[in-house]
């Protein structure tokens, strides 16, 4: 079976930009391929998280991956610090990794303006971790988002610098995979870019949110005055609501509210009422399995160790390899 490998940053609770960008896909694949699905803690560490932080949102992330629907008996699901053979993988390909392409990465460039305070070595670096993670499994295939593209052409950058610089054959292209589907991108409720964590509490719909929790950010999320001519082009804002509406809702719901668009007779209040309800309806078992899970400790042991010992062979046998076609060898 080809080798499948994605992860999601632990920076708090997963949304469903997560959840239909990244989640479902999983889902799909660990029937049918090899994979690896593991929660970014050490991705995480360039936003600086208290310790405490940082382990509660790991286990958040494995809750919900849990919740969501991914089986530890037929996907490997692991801590990305679990396996230390990323780091040493990290390191090599960093030699080799050059600060102009670097600093051209898009993610790159929008965190130095969000953040200039806070432009450390690792924002600089992200995507070369994110290459260490997907080629130490030698994976072929990653469900990423359309943020992440990329990032994932970078992968196949540094592993294909590494196969030429040392005359060997050794690390596969991985390539883009949403299952036969367009890569997803889920907006935000602000009315700006993608649903993210880091865009405010009020821009993302969290899987384990409540259904008061989620009618209220939904009823806040950000329209304009309505439009001025039939059949008029959507703006930015607008058009957000009704991409979410195209994900949870029926296609007859969608066109209703379109022909309303349309028409000139559209009531953002509606709208908004009818998007909550069917965001509560779509994460309604998820959220079940989150509140039913997230009290049983042994079981997320028992996965964690699991899956880190799983994800350790894949790594540890690729580290092997790597060492020796450099030219690492023991007295």
């Amino acid at each position: 079976m080809e080798t499948v490998v994605s992860g999601i940053r632990s920076t708090g609770n997963l949304h469903l930009g997560n959840y239909y960008g990244a989640l479902q896909n999983f889902i799909k694949m660990q029937d049918e391929y090899n994979c690896f699905f593991f929660i970014a803690d050490l991705h995480s560490l360039t936003t600086h998280p208290t310790p405490a932080n940082l382990h509660g949102n790991v286990k958040q992330v494995l809750i919900e991956y849990l919740a969501a629907g991914i089986d530890p008996e037929k996907a490997t699901i692991y801590v990305q610090s679990d396996v230390p053979e990323v780091t040493e993988l990290y390191l090599y390909l960093n030699m080799n990794a050059y600060l102009g392409e670097l600093e051209r990465a898009t993610s790159f460039k929008d965190k130095v303006r969000a953040n200039p305070e806070n432009v450390n070595a690792g924002l600089l670096t992200y995507p070369v971790l994110m290459a260490a993670d997907i080629i130490i499994h030698k994976a072929t295939k990653v469900p990423v988002g359309k943020d992440q593209e990329q990032h994932l052409e970078m992968a196949r950058t540094f592993g294909n610098r590494f196969n030429r610089l040392y005359n060997h054959d050794y690390f596969p292209e991985p390539f883009a995979f949403s299952f036969g589907e367009s890569l997803v991108k889920i907006p935000g409720l602000d009315g700006k870019g993608k649903m993210g964590k880091s865009e405010g509490e009020g821009n993302a719909i969290f899987l384990g949110d409540t259904p008061e929790a989620i009618r209220k950010k939904v009823m806040r999320a950000v329209t304009d005055s309505g439009p001025t001519v039939e059949n008029q082009q959507k703006p930015q804002e607008i058009q957000n609501l009704f991409d979410l509406m195209k994900v949870v809702s029926t296609p007859d719901t969608l066109a209703h509210f379109d022909e309303s668009y349309n028409k000139m007779a559209i009531r953002y209040g509606d709208l908004k009422k009818q998007l909550a309800e069917d965001m509560v309806l779509a994460t309604a078992p998820i959220r079940d399995r989150i509140n039913a899970i997230a009290s049983d400790a042994d079981y997320l042991r028992k996965v964690a160790e699991m899956g880190a010992e799983k994800a350790r062979e894949s790594a540890s046998r690729t580290i092997r390899e790597v060492r020796e076609i450099i030219g690492f060898r023991k007295f």
